[in-house]
């Protein structure tokens, strides 16, 4: 028969303190690991990436106020602004306010607004993006080193038509996707028939 020894549990029990100690540490470290690589990536892909919330209507219906969105802050470091772009800028009249619009017209073009229609560079441009057709007037020659730009609710937007161009050195990115909410989650592309116009 084999006898039972009393202190046989206690003495399994302490020699598996040591490496209780050293598997909690273990976890611990690993945690602390994980924690600094998220804030690494976190801030390595803010110094690429803004995440910018819609606050007003000027965009819809393409965006619409709540939307969250992410900002290419390098787009315009490494190339060029085009035509159809979504972009967020200091606002010129108060660079503490940013605004999002869409690139109409870039330095050189001429834009002219009438009958309901934009043309640049006397190209139609075909927006079935648009809210409603601008029930406004005007004609714009794009100075260097400025942009045109306008809400896609053309009739209840605050932009170039009303307050000018948008310098080159206060654009802040390119918007090129929406994140939440969840049901919207899409990419803006790019309407090519805004680039059409050269």
């Amino acid at each position: 028969m084999t006898e039972i020894n009393p202190n046989q549990e206690t003495d399994s029990a302490a020699e598996k303190l040591p490496g209780t100690k050293s598997n909690t540490a273990r976890v611990i470290i690993e945690a602390l690991q994980t924690i600094v690589l998220a804030l690494v990536l976190y801030f390595l892909i803010d110094s690429f990436m803004a995440r910018v919330r819609v606050d007003k209507i000027s965009m819809r219906p393409t965006l619409e106020p709540g939307q969250l969105l992410l900002v290419n802050k390098t787009a315009y470091r490494f190339g060029e602004v085009q035509r159809g772009d979504i972009v967020v800028f200091h606002y010129p009249l108060n660079p503490a306010e940013d605004y999002i619009k869409r690139v109409i017209g870039v330095p050189g073009d001429t834009v002219v607004v009438e009958n309901g229609q934009v043309f640049v560079n006397g190209q139609e441009l075909v927006e079935d993006y648009i809210a409603d057709a601008p029930t406004y007037t005007g004609e714009w020659e794009v100075p260097e080193e400025m942009y045109f730009v306008l809400g896609d609710n053309r009739n209840q937007s605050s932009d170039s038509h009303r307050w000018g161009f948008v310098p080159e050195d206060l654009m802040l990115g390119k918007a090129i996707f929406v994140y939440w909410p969840i049901d919207k989650i899409k990419t803006l592309n790019h309407p090519l028939v805004v680039n059409a116009a050269n």
